[in-house]
């Protein structure tokens, strides 16, 4: 281990983490200028420089370090090469507690890049944006299924706004799949319609869309009226408590029966309102 230099590091190109600026952050800058840092950093010799290094392991202290405005940082130097470099870093993040859809996508695409440039296979096919062997390899550490993998690798697809909708639960993971086979045009057509109508589509539109925009039929006007469209699950609704209620019905009524209670009621004084205005 050794200390280096804050000025002479550099944040491994690239990424695929977020470091925010968030109340986490604060927490690690005050543990940082009360303690230092406990757990050396992980860099490698940058290509073409004499005396600086690339992060692969420690993005966040090295933020919270330049914050609390320490000169070095400890960190352990491992000697190789950037696709080595990239697994290891893929690897060291996965598994944390907290991590967004758009940072596994970019995580596996980031590794499977690495795997493919170290030869583990060439061949991709239409359908593949990593080797098929990486997807697999990736799959198997992670204990997941090649086709998640593959997945999670199409979203990176997405134009930003969009990606940050499935980030944000706004778009299911399922449908920013689908999503991710319209071209970058036809995607920021929908995230106005998106915006404009303040709906977001569902799975069934996603793939309609889809195989709009593979038989070359999917344009502006047609986007918009996909996502005009009504879905069951963007009608209103009203809930009410059980036991708000029950107290007005015998207590042999289950909550079908005060349903049905209800709807009569409520028909009834609709029969009699027209009723009241046809005599008028």
């Amino acid at each position: 281990m050794t200390n280096i230099s804050i000025n002479k590091l550099h944040e491994f190109r690239d990424h695929p983490y977020q470091v925010l600026d968030n109340d986490e952050m604060n927490n690690l800058i005050t543990s940082v200028q009360q303690q230092g840092i406990m757990t050396p950093l992980i860099v490698r010799p940058l290509e073409n420089t004499t005396d600086e290094y690339e992060i692969i392991s420690g993005h966040r202290r090295f933020r919270a370090a330049q914050k609390a405005g320490l000169a070095e940082v400890p960190a352990f130097i491992r000697p190789v090469s950037r696709d080595e470099a990239a697994i290891m870093l893929v690897d060291s993040n996965l598994h944390r507690e907290h991590i967004l859809p758009s940072e596994k996508a970019y995580a596996y695409k980031l590794k499977a890049d690495a795997l493919n440039h170290q030869g583990k296979r060439t061949d991709l096919t239409s359908e593949q944006f990593a080797p098929k062997l990486s997807t697999e390899l990736i799959a198997e550490q992670e204990g997941t299924s090649k086709d998640t993998v593959k997945r999670y690798i199409r979203l990176t697809k997405l134009i930003p706004d969009i990606l940050k909708m499935v980030d944000e639960q706004r778009i299911a993971f399922s449908v920013g799949v689908e999503l991710s086979y319209l071209t970058e045009y036809e995607q920021k057509d929908l995230f106005e319609a998106i915006e404009l109508e303040d709906k977001t589509p569902s799975l069934s539109q996603a793939i309609q869309m889809k195989k709009l925009s593979q038989a070359g039929k999917l344009d502006s006007e047609t986007i918009s009226r996909i996502i005009s469209e009504e879905k069951p699950n963007q009608r209103e609704k009203i809930s009410f408590q059980l036991d708000e209620l029950s107290k007005y019905f015998p207590k042999k009524y289950t909550p079908q029966d005060i349903y049905k209670r209800l709807l009569k009621l409520a028909q009834d004084d609709y029969r009699r309102r027209q009723r009241n205005r046809g005599e008028r």
